[in-house]
């Protein structure tokens, strides 16, 4: 019999488990409920590191089954080679594989640490589709965290940090609320002793140019070339330029390309497009159309005379698209959509009209028709909206009349039933 069995419940073993037993259900919760990948888990992790702390000892597990743990705290817990944390017993299970995974300092033995790296830095950067084409250089000016030089990124002199005894070392307090009966609400909050930190320096050993803080604030200025052909969306890394922090690897500066809209052309790819208008003399006899390419190079857009340019046709002229990203000498295809515009009403006298008609493919021929019984029926200029407009009018005036009908036939017609 044991005296108490909390800490194998909380390791979920019964008292007569092996040592084996005992290490798969510490390896099992102590990766599920490990800081870095259940922050909110802490205490939770802390308690299942001294209750294997314990058991995996075969003196300090016998002092535990006859005396509980009052008798570990009263000398069974204590003594040569015990662990100091929590940290220290999983190093220890793990061999230091996974050590990096604690956040504080100091480290127990074994505590070999995996490398911590900091964040991303993302940064868009608005460019011009003349940019993308021609490629260009940009500055961009960053403010970021750099270790601080003179405290060599320890915040106070050699041996004057400390960890916070208020938290352990953790940064973060956990603390328990009775909610209801039976009802216990966890609050884990930011150690207000060493902001979160986890660790402390007395006022008097404080670095004077950080201020304890470990890094200061410096001005970075990154060139970031835009090479030919790049697109929206693509990325461009300056590698560790990224916030530093003492015993993390920076992280990157991304910088994310993000194009303008242009008035002329738009792009497909390696494709441009762009909208053209002519005149319908231009479609029909030819026409020589100027255009400011992305390079400031002007393009002469050639139709010649004869080569009927229909509405909304699409024509191409290879090779003056963008270039390609990494192989700038070769291009995508420029397409022009051509948009034709129609001469007004009136244009031209009858007399011109019957010598451009000699001129035009003849028209159709009409087909035979009695004229007696035929109508003449004249075109005219359509608006969608007044159509639009009568149509509901009218169809609100058939439901209002609709409706008048249904309301007052409740006592001619309609099928009635005879009661008897």
């Amino acid at each position: 019999m044991v005296k108490e069995t909390h800490y194998y419940e909380v390791l979920g073993v019964q008292p007569t488990a092996t040592d084996d037993e005992l290490k798969k259900a510490y390896r099992k919760l102590a990766l599920k409920y490990h800081p870095d990948k259940n922050p909110d888990a802490g205490e939770k992790f802390k308690e299942l590191s001294h209750a294997y702390e314990v058991l995996s000892d075969s003196k300090k597990r016998e002092i535990y089954d006859r005396y509980g743990e009052q008798g570990i705290k009263e000398g069974g817990g204590g003594g040569g080679g015990g662990f100091h944390s929590a940290e220290d017993v999983f190093a220890s299970f793990f061999g230091g594989g996974m050590g990096g995974m604690f956040g504080g300092g100091g480290g127990g033995r074994g505590s070999a640490q995996r490398e911590r790296r900091g964040r991303d830095m993302v940064h868009p950067l608005k460019v011009s589709l003349e940019d993308l084409y021609k490629g260009k250089v940009s500055k961009l000016a960053l403010s970021k965290d750099v270790n601080c030089s003179a405290c060599n990124g320890l915040g106070g002199k050699a041996g004057s940090v400390q960890s916070c005894r208020s938290c352990n070392g953790n940064g973060v307090k956990v603390t328990l609320r009775q909610i209801g009966p039976g009802m216990v609400q966890q609050m884990q909050s930011a150690c207000g002793d060493c902001k979160g930190a986890g660790e402390t320096i007395p006022d008097k050993d404080r670095c004077k140019q950080c201020s304890g803080n470990k890094t200061v604030k410096e001005r970075k200025v990154l060139e970031v070339h835009v090479d030919k052909g790049m697109r929206t969306n693509q990325k461009i890394t300056f590698t560790g330029e990224g916030d530093q922090s003492p015993g993390v690897t920076p992280g990157d500066v991304v910088i994310v390309i993000d194009q303008k809209e242009h008035a002329t052309f738009k792009r497909d790819g390696d494709d441009l497009i762009m909208l053209m208008q002519i005149q319908l003399v231009e479609a029909l006899c030819g026409f020589k159309r100027v255009v400011k390419h992305l390079d400031d190079r002007e393009v002469l857009v050639i139709s010649k005379p004869g080569q009927v340019i229909e509405d909304s046709m699409v024509k191409m002229i290879p090779n003056e698209g963008m270039p390609h990203y990494k192989n700038p000498f070769e291009k995508g295809n420029l397409f022009i959509k051509f948009s034709v515009q129609f001469p007004a009403d009136g244009f031209a006298t009858p007399e011109q009209l019957a010598q451009l008609e000699t001129i035009l493919p003849a028209r159709p021929k009409l087909p035979a028709y009695d004229p007696a019984n035929v109508e003449d029926a004249e075109l005219q200029p359509f608006d969608p909206a007044k159509y639009e407009g009568r149509k509901q009018s009218s169809r609100s005036a058939y439901e209002e009349d609709d409706d008048d009908h249904h309301g007052h036939g409740g006592h001619g017609g309609g099928v009635q039933c005879n009661q008897q």
